[in-house]
């Protein structure tokens, strides 16, 4: 064995034990065969989840409600992974994955309290995890199937992901999205060597011509959660952690779909139950939360966040059955938490990580996880974002932090005046970035221009010392607020 493999393989002495379930659940030999000819279907997990429940009319394309069966066993059970699933997978995708590096990180754990590592899988070949799962269902295919291909519906990691794999595998691969995907993107997956099918205004339109393809083709359609492949070449994830930090007492990673969370929960609860999985999803996408309060499979009408590659209107019915019965807590984190999240990755901890990806951290930061004092590790699942959006999340998160101040004030209409409000702005030690002059405007009083200022200050301090300054010399002066107050009524349809 060579220390790459002693590297990523935990100690197996608890092994006699992987093919019991937590919470009482039990794993038996199953109908659907694996590489070695066995795998397991849990029967003590409780009641399977029903039919789909839409909050609303689904679309007729809606790829969540509508997947194939596959892995359901002839008396209607589901076909959960195992451990063994897991371990089996980690050989067979080892040539073809990054085994990625676990980095503390002091900054994190003295703004938390925990002594938190990040498990970066934005370091991964294709800039995410799901190259795993990938490559794992892929390997799986026979022959004849390999020879019709594989297609997916993605317009982000899991198309990269599924093109990689394919070329590794030499499996012909054609990949749907949206007309309006990313450039960059479209780019990536064909430099992957996937053909690329731009179909449609939404995902579920690529979705729908994916099926079209499909069925004209005869190729295999490779989901990007729900299937027992897939959860098992995600929870090799979770083999590299136990491996590298064995002593770790809680994980927290993102949920979209509920495959990375699924896998990781599936081999360390076989292997370490008493290590606490915290999952996390988007405010904006929360399917996972609202499946484990409905106790079934339920579609959201809509969703709305920055976080992308976790924006998901329903989870997977495989992994809704794992998340239930061996995840210990599932929360959510707003826009505003993921985007901090984010800028702190980038600033502090110099790594570039998705809003999808940074979600672990955002609900570190946001001080709602007990977990003062233990040994943590968040998945950074990937860090595959658009640098004009980098851009944007930059001006907005140093709006927050005061870091930017946009302030109106009233001048008199003559010659110095705006100079001498500079001056005073200088003294301060603050940056101007940009100067706005207004003279016409039917609340304008006469003979006064209005000036907009944007500003670089260092923090809300000297915010508020800079406005209280300009106020005690005459000036009337307010902070900018937003036109428009976005609320949960304006969201985006998915």
């Amino acid at each position: 064995m060579t220390t790459a493999d002693k590297r990523t393989t935990p100690n197996r002495e608890s092994a006699a034990t992987a093919d019991a379930a937590p919470n009482g659940a039990t794993r038996r030999a199953g109908t659907r065969g694996t590489t070695a000819g066995e795998t397991y279907r849990d029967t003590g997990a409780g009641e399977m989840p029903g039919p789909v429940v839409a909050a609303h009319e689904p679309d007729a394309h809606e790829p969540d409600a509508h997947e194939p069966d596959a892995g359901v066993a002839e008396d209607g059970g589901l076909t959960l992974p195992t451990i063994r699933d897991v371990w089996r997978a980690q050989e067979v995708i080892r040539p073809h994955v990054a085994h990625t590096p676990i980095l503390p990180s002091r900054t994190l754990s003295a703004m938390t309290g925990a002594t938190v590592a990040l498990k970066a899988e934005n370091l991964q070949r294709s800039g995410a995890y799901k190259i795993r799962g990938a490559t794992y269902k892929l390997s799986r295919l026979g022959p004849e199937e390999r020879a019709r291909g594989v297609i997916a519906a993605s317009a982000g990691n899991h198309a990269q992901g599924v093109a990689i794999a394919a070329a590794s595998l030499g499996i012909p691969c054609t990949i749907v999205m949206p007309e309006a995907a990313p450039l960059a993107k479209v780019t990536a997956t064909q430099g992957y060597g996937a053909r690329v099918v731009l179909a449609g205004e939404t995902y579920n339109e690529a979705y729908a011509r994916a099926r079209e393809l499909q069925a004209e083709t005869g190729a295999t359609y490779i989901h990007a959660y729900d299937d027992p492949d897939i959860i098992a070449g995600q929870g090799t994830v979770a083999l590299e952690i136990l491996a590298d930090q064995p002593d770790v007492e809680a994980i927290v990673v993102g949920i979209g779909g509920g495959g990375l969370i699924s896998g990781i929960a599936t081999a360390v609860k076989a292997l370490k139950p008493d290590v606490r999985i915290i999952g996390v999803e988007a405010a904006g996408a929360a399917s996972m939360r609202a499946a484990l309060d409905a106790g079934q499979v339920v579609a959201l009408p809509a969703i709305n966040t920055i976080a992308d590659g976790i924006a998901t209107k329903t989870v997977g019915r495989y992994t809704f059955e794992i998340v239930r019965t061996l995840v210990d807590d599932v929360i959510a984190v707003d826009d505003e938490e993921i985007i901090r999240a984010v800028l702190l990755l980038l600033e502090r901890c110099k790594l570039l990580v998705e809003g999808a990806g940074a979600v672990g951290v955002a609900a570190l930061l946001g001080g709602r996880l007990d977990l003062a004092g233990k040994r943590t590790v968040a998945v950074l699942s990937g860090g595959n974002i658009d640098m004009n959006l980098v851009g944007k999340f930059i001006q907005h998160g140093l709006s927050v932090q005061g870091r930017y101040l946009v302030v109106h004030t009233l001048l008199p209409d003559r010659p110095g005046e705006l100079l001498r409000l500079l001056a005073l702005i200088a003294e301060q030690r603050v940056n101007v970035l940009d100067i706005e002059h207004h003279r016409a405007g039917p609340r304008l009083p006469i003979q006064q221009v209005e000036v907009v200022m944007t500003l670089e200050t260092r923090d809300r301090v000297h915010c508020a010392a800079l406005l209280e300054l300009l106020r005690a010399r005459g000036y009337a002066v307010r902070e900018a607020e937003p036109a428009f107050a976005l609320g949960s009524e304006s969201r985006l349809g998915g």
